[in-house]
């Protein structure tokens, strides 16, 4: 059986389909939305409107030009994303392909401090007391 080297990580590189042949430069929203950074041109747009979106450290709009060896800074969903540009793409294409046409520079998360053990009130116990009440909102960070 042959391996899918669209599927296998551990597929050597030859077998990876090849990078398209892309311009010099292009628009940081075209850039992000083809290499799969974001799900829509339009969320790039307005991650840059608000900017959640840095090029080599300043804030972009969506009109700037990405060349290889930019670096670009996403932060989406709460989370921040840093990334290198090592080709430049205008049309989206596959996660194999796009995974390739970036490198991922952001660090580890840093591992969770604890974790809270859920509060588990006895069946029947009955509404509980303020004094319960304020425990409850502590665990819950409010």
């Amino acid at each position: 059986m042959t391996a899918d080297p669209d599927r296998d990580p551990e597929a050597p590189a030859a077998a990876l389909p090849a990078l398209p042949q892309g311009p010099l430069s292009t628009r940081l929203d075209r850039w992000l939305w083809a290499v799969r950074l974001t799900r829509t041109r339009a969320l790039a747009v307005d991650a840059c409107r608000a900017g959640h979106v840095r090029l080599n450290g300043d804030r972009a709009k969506a009109s700037a030009t990405v060349r290889p060896g930019d670096e670009v800074r996403l932060r989406l969903e709460g989370l921040e994303r840093i990334v290198e540009v090592a080709h430049v793409l205008e049309r989206r294409v596959g996660a194999p392909v796009a995974v390739r046409c970036y490198v991922d520079r952001t660090p580890a998360p840093p591992p969770p401090e604890h974790v809270a053990v859920a509060a588990v009130r006895e069946r029947g116990a009955g509404r509980p007391t303020k004094r319960d009440r304020r425990e409850l909102d502590r665990m819950r960070g409010r």
